[in-house]
């Protein structure tokens, strides 16, 4: 997943067009605080939000989807399925894959929810509260239960030691649901995150409590749409809140989503090693300036590649052929045919022969237990991807 390597430019762009909307919302609306609506029935606080859009000025849904495009530039293979299952975003070929199937089935029962979830953005909110505030890989937990716990620990430190960078300083941190329905996450998120100022902060987020209670099928939250995201992001300074440091973001749902069609095995130490080769490209500056969906899939076939490597060799995960071809399936289901887009991270065909090539490389190998290293490696990629992006 590429980083926000232009994240003020976003958050300054959020914020001129989030308070811009709320300014035109009539003020007499306001939802009740947490504590006033807690104890509404579904068809309270859905009367509550009917009365909401009601007074909403005319345009105000167009408005809302440009914030929302803008605001998901900065991890877009998740986002961008996750924006596809909703209907806010069309595909040009086919990547119906199991995936998108189980998404589509858990999102089956929704019905009138998806207006409200994009109005708030609340498909970011989780993932711009890892981004900023969790910056510790102390007691985190992964998983809705913390089922993934240990062997994502396990994996990380595994892949600290197999690559040759510098990693003690990069966080492997946890994006949970629960977020959505902690107040006073929400109001940081919208403040730090939006831009917005602390009465339009607790606007929204008394609002996201409200359409909670609006709609069960959000789960109180727990829908795994909502952490359907993993991603790395490069340290950077963010004043007033002081400096982000270089972390991996692995949120439940994607987790969820893999476990649900027969990949829980392997799919989050595929996913975790996918966005640890982010963190190599960082170190070795191997993100451009050119912002082309060219670029992005060339540095997201590489991570693929980078994965499948580590999951192979002797000295890192040594997977065996079974679940070899199990994780090759993982990188198939997230391949994408956003060709025009800049985040186009390679269709499902490409991503599965840059992750077969990263295996065939280590299985293949005349010395088994050498690892090359991140800058070898990368020299015999950039040679192999003209042939990676005919298939």
């Amino acid at each position: 997943m590429k980083q926000l390597k232009v994240l003020a430019a976003f958050f300054a762009t959020s914020f001129v067009l989030l308070t811009g909307c709320q300014k035109e919302i009539d003020s007499s609306v306001k939802p009740a605080t947490a504590s006033q609506s807690s104890n509404l029935s579904v068809s309270d606080a859905r009367e509550k939000l009917e009365q909401m859009r009601a007074s909403m000025p005319a345009g105000f849904d167009a408005k809302l989807k440009q914030h929302s495009a803008l605001l998901l530039k900065n991890d877009p293979q998740y986002r961008d399925m996750a924006r596809r299952a909703l209907g806010l975003e069309a595909t040009t070929c086919d990547d119906n894959t199991l995936v998108n199937q189980w998404l589509g089935k858990e999102l089956s029962d929704w019905k009138g929810a998806g207006y409200y979830v994009n109005y708030t953005a609340m498909l970011d909110v989780p993932t711009y509260d890892a981004l900023l505030f969790e910056n510790s890989s102390a007691n985190q937990t992964f998983g809705p239960n913390g089922e993934y716990t240990q062997r994502l620990t396990k994996t990380f430190k595994d892949l600290q030691r197999f690559w040759n960078i510098q990693s003690s300083d990069i966080v492997l941190a946890a994006m949970h649901g629960s977020t959505l329905r902690d107040r006073n996450k929400l109001i940081r998120t919208y403040e730090a995150g939006f831009g917005l100022n602390e009465e339009d902060a607790v606007y929204y987020a008394d609002l996201v409590l409200l359409i909670l209670q609006a709609f069960p099928e959000l789960r109180n939250g727990d829908h795994p749409i909502f952490t359907f995201n993993a991603f790395a992001q490069e340290g950077f300074e963010f004043p007033p809140y002081g400096t982000i440091p270089s972390k991996i973001i692995m949120g439940d749902g994607i987790m969820q989503a893999y476990t649900g069609i027969g990949f829980g095995d392997v799919a989050p130490q595929a996913i975790l090693a996918h966005e640890f080769g982010h963190q190599i490209q960082f170190q070795l500056n191997l993100f451009g300036d050119d912002n082309t969906p060219e670029a992005t899939r060339r540095t997201e076939l590489m991570a693929d590649a980078y994965s499948a490597y580590f999951l192979s060799h002797s000295r890192g995960a040594a997977m065996q052929w079974k679940r070899v071809q199990q994780f090759l399936q993982v990188f198939f289901n997230i391949g994408d045919c956003s060709f025009n887009s800049t985040g186009h991270h390679g269709t499902p065909t490409q991503r599965m022969a840059a992750a077969e090539w990263g295996y065939n490389l280590a299985n293949n190998a005349q010395k088994q237990g050498h690892i090359l290293t991140s800058q070898e490696f990368t020299k015999l990629f950039e040679a192999q991807l003209p042939v990676l992006v005919k298939k």
